[in-house]
């Protein structure tokens, strides 16, 4: 077994902006020519997630309208208590939709449905440089 590391950043307006980083993740692993592997997808941050989505307008706008039921900006966490810098919210969605994914991949392809699409999602109150890595174990 063998393990290949790389990394890219994204830039990011922040307040749940969903990025698709498909791209990014088949640019990484395709470069190496490899027929079988494991693809793990990684976004360090507390603030950040990494997930599998179909990258359209309507979920788009529902991915965020759900996550804001389930943990709105205007209420109060303790964190923020803690921290003064209100993005309490952020750290609880990040938590939830998890800062990674894992893809394999079979005959040189990544094994992703037609309608899904690695994105990543910045949940903290601005904008940031998002840091990603890519280990693929083959």
């Amino acid at each position: 077994m063998a393990i290949i590391n790389e990394k890219f950043a994204v830039h990011t307006k922040g307040s749940t902006d969903i990025i698709d980083i498909t791209r990014y993740v088949q640019n990484a692993v395709y470069k190496h020519n490899l027929e079988s592997a494991v693809v793990y997808v990684y976004a360090a941050g507390s603030t950040v997630g990494i997930t599998n989505i179909e990258f359209e307008p309507g979920l788009l706008v529902d991915l965020p309208e759900a996550l804001n039921r389930i943990a709105p900006e205007n209420i109060e966490y303790h964190h923020d208590e803690t921290w003064h810098d209100g993005n309490g919210y952020a750290h609880i969605r990040a938590s939830i939709v998890g800062n990674n994914t894992m893809v394999p991949l079979i005959d040189g392809v990544l094994q992703l449905g037609q309608w899904q699409q690695i994105v990543l999602v910045d949940f903290d109150n601005k904008a940031r440089s998002r840091n990603i890595c890519v280990q693929i174990v083959y």
